[in-house]
């Protein structure tokens, strides 16, 4: 039946994802997560001694995606996996996608009775697709953290100032009272500066490696008083307004545009709802055409217009702020 295959496919496709984030949780354990209240980086400086071995081993991590991008296949991960910080090398991330392509297959030959040229496009779609979108959905999750918890470490380090520490002061502290994903961000930045990187070449280099606006102002701000001078405080004070209230438009305009969105998805989403409801009413309705051979490509291209209408949706509505 129809509707037993598709079930079939999702379920191998939820199965992906959730093998995924397990076989991720198992190699790294939970201090990997970003809900923990202590930062992953002070949790690797109790478990070592050396310093140094942190630091090197948590800036192997944020750097390594980009720097292999020339990989083949790998391009289309290493922009997203260098945002989430992924802890997996690009050699593991491929091997994963082998792995999950491997698992998707056996479960489509057990599960369906699909041609072999089939089964074997749908497990290469989910073993690339279910690692893309589980990799994305980290790098999503990671920036939006970010993005919301910038403002408060900008404000912690005006505090800092103001009671006379120095910057580099300003920054170890935001490393050791924010949550992850930041703390551990600014604890590298903190380390650098004690091994003698400039912090302002630090910012700049964290800026362009999450591609985030708001940490090039950072950035900016304090390279400007490095050369001329003026009071710090005041300068990020200002800083943190600006973030803030950027902040507070962004949410406004996805307000905004959420009812365009959520049009894109019905728009998308409501071919398969129609199928489904058909399978379920009339279980015999595709059957004098289910054997034949331009079914499963039309349906291909079908999955395929959907898609892309959510890209062309999101495209519309996606307002840099």
């Amino acid at each position: 039946m129809l509707s037993a295959e598709l079930i079939v496919y999702g379920l191998i496709f939820l199965g992906v994802l959730v093998l995924v984030e397990g076989v991720y949780l198992v190699a790294f354990g939970k201090s990997i997560s970003l809900n923990n209240k202590v930062n992953r980086r002070l949790q690797m400086l109790d478990k070592t001694t050396s310093r140094e071995e942190v630091l090197a081993k948590l800036r192997k991590e944020m750097d390594q995606h980009l720097e292999n991008r020339g990989i083949p296949l790998y391009s289309i991960l290493a922009d997203r996996a260098q945002k989430a910080a992924i802890a997996f090398t690009p050699n593991q991330l491929l091997m994963m996608m082998v792995g999950l392509c491997a698992f998707a297959f056996v479960g489509l030959s057990i599960g369906t009775e699909a041609a072999l040229p089939v089964r074997a496009l749908m497990a290469v779609m989910m073993g690339v697709g279910g690692v893309f979108m589980w990799v994305n959905s980290k790098a999503k999750k990671r920036l939006a953290l970010i993005e919301e918890q910038l403002p408060d470490a900008v404000e912690l380090m005006v505090r800092s100032l103001r009671v006379g520490h120095p910057f580099s002061s300003a920054i170890a502290v935001v490393s050791r009272e924010l949550k992850d994903p930041l703390a551990t961000e600014f604890g590298i930045i903190s380390d650098e500066s004690t091994y003698g990187r400039d912090i302002g070449e630090s910012l700049k280099h964290m800026a362009e490696r999450l591609d985030m606006q708001d940490l090039r102002f950072l950035a900016v701000a304090v390279s400007i008083q490095q050369q001329s001078g003026g009071n710090l405080a005041e300068i990020l004070e200002g800083l943190a307004k600006v973030i803030r209230a950027r902040f507070r438009l962004f949410r406004r305009v996805k307000a905004i545009t959420a009812e365009a969105q959520w049009s894109g998805k019905f728009l998308s989403g409501f071919p398969v709802a129609v199928l489904l409801v058909i399978q379920l009413a009339d279980p015999h309705y595709y059957d004098e055409v289910l054997d034949h051979p331009w079914f499963i490509p039309a349906c291909f291209v079908v999955a395929v217009f959907l898609a892309v209408n959510l890209i062309v949706m999101r495209m519309l509505v996606n307002i840099k702020v």
